[in-house]
């Protein structure tokens, strides 16, 4: 079975990355698209995390692991690669109904992390579910190219005309044939 795509308001999430290297820093990047609520808890960092938990002012205790260190977070993301303890963690994130994800280990995954777009109000997810990660990325490479520059501007637009107009079928009409010509106005349609 498959993985449903959702995606989660941010809002009152705390979140806890449990790792300081190469895989940890990839996760800690796309989340900060999104929050900076988050926490890292690693025995060492790389310097690059290093460095962005200084500038974005984010929480870092350099040890290991200890139980209970989930109980604060709503979500919990496992960047290493000992197994028991990815184990071990997503058991506990259980009891304390968080969310968590362990790389590589789809096993002791609620969810995963898709390839993502992210323009402006735009943002859209590519996933094969785990099974090629590199046909996501490469999709996604490909979707970005067609996306032009300038789309966050129209979402603005549309935005401001959702809240202006009237609910109802002629808005919603309206709203769809403008988004409609504008995807068509692309020189790839």
């Amino acid at each position: 079975m498959g993985y449903f795509p959702a995606f989660i308001k941010m809002d009152n999430k705390k979140i806890l990355i449990v790792g300081g290297g190469n895989i940890a820093l990839e996760k800690l990047l796309h989340l900060l698209d999104f929050t900076h609520d988050i926490d890292l808890i690693a025995n060492e960092f790389c310097d690059d995390i290093f460095k962005i938990i200084q500038k974005e002012g984010l929480q870092s205790q350099t040890r290991g692991y200890k139980k209970g260190d989930i109980a604060n977070y709503g979500i919990v993301i496992v960047a290493v690669d000992d197994i028991p303890l990815q184990s071990e963690i997503f058991n506990e994130c259980k009891s304390y109904n968080c969310l968590c994800n362990s790389v590589d280990s789809t096993e002791y995954c609620d969810f995963i992390f898709p390839s993502y777009i992210k323009k402006d109000d735009l943002t859209i997810a590519v996933s094969t579910s785990g099974a090629s990660p590199a046909m996501a990325k490469h999709l996604r490479i490909y979707l970005q190219n067609l996306i032009p520059d300038g789309i966050g501007e129209f979402l603005l637009e549309m935005k401001n005309l959702r809240k202006t107009l009237p609910k109802g079928k002629e808005r919603m009409k309206m709203l769809d044939e403008k988004a409609k010509k504008y995807i068509q106005s692309w020189s790839v349609f």
